[in-house]
């Protein structure tokens, strides 16, 4: 999670690079007060989501989209029935779902009525997006599990170890209790990243005419010593 670069020398310059340092991100329960903060680090790092961008047509109908889901996934989803952590900087946020909680329900459903103006409309696409989100609520594992919604940087602090530390410190008890997690990850190029940290992939699904593909990933129980 923590890594100084040591430093380094052009050997045809030989000018010095200057040490890179990385601070450890400090993992911390996300609380009303970040919310608003939240949104906009989750809307920018989903931009570039190909789920968003099929379901969202348009850059200014998406964000704006984008706005109002996170707003009510964090707000009335998973700071009232869920975990959510984000770092000391706010530089992201996972939101979790533990073993034993309700899935979403009708409820849930009327909260995200005004979601429902910057979705594809009410052309030919909209049965289609209704079929998606039903296939991947299918397709979530009936044994209890830990279950990662949503996991976001904000694009200027990726690859500096946000995601890394909001998910291991999820993992480390996860571990502890000895049971599985798992996730649909939208986007290919982040297979591997979770890979690392011990996810599968065990199936896809499709989408037609040219739509997102989305991973489902399954991380196995560790037993707690490991």
């Amino acid at each position: 999670m923590t890594r100084i670069e040591g430093e380094d020398h052009n050997r045809d310059t030989d000018v010095s690079v200057p040490r890179v340092r990385r601070e450890p991100h400090v993992v911390r329960r996300v609380v009303p007060g970040d919310v608003e903060t939240l949104v906009e680090v989750l809307a920018r790092a989903f931009d570039d989501d190909p789920v968003p961008q099929w379901l969202f047509r348009g850059d200014r109908r998406r964000r704006r989209g984008l706005r109002r889901f996170f707003a009510i996934q964090l707000r009335h989803t998973y700071l009232e029935r869920g975990e959510v952590y984000t770092t000391g900087e706010l530089a992201g946020a996972a939101m979790w779902s533990p073993p034993g909680r309700a899935r979403p329900g009708w409820r849930d459903l009327v909260r995200l009525v005004p979601v429902m103006p910057y979705l594809t409309g009410l052309g030919r696409d909209t049965p289609e997006a209704a079929r998606l989100l039903s296939a991947v609520d299918a397709a979530r594992p009936v044994e209890p599990h830990w279950y990662l919604a949503t996991l976001g940087t904000d694009p200027e602090r990726q690859r500096t170890g946000v995601g890394s530390a909001l998910l291991g410190s999820v993992l480390d008890g996860v571990d502890a209790e000895g049971l599985p997690a798992y996730l649909e990850s939208s986007k290919e190029s982040n297979l591997a990243f979770y890979g690392r940290h011990g996810f599968e992939v065990t199936g896809e699904i499709r989408t037609p005419r040219g739509g997102p593909t989305l991973w489902l990933m399954w991380r196995r129980a560790r037993p707690p010593a490991a």
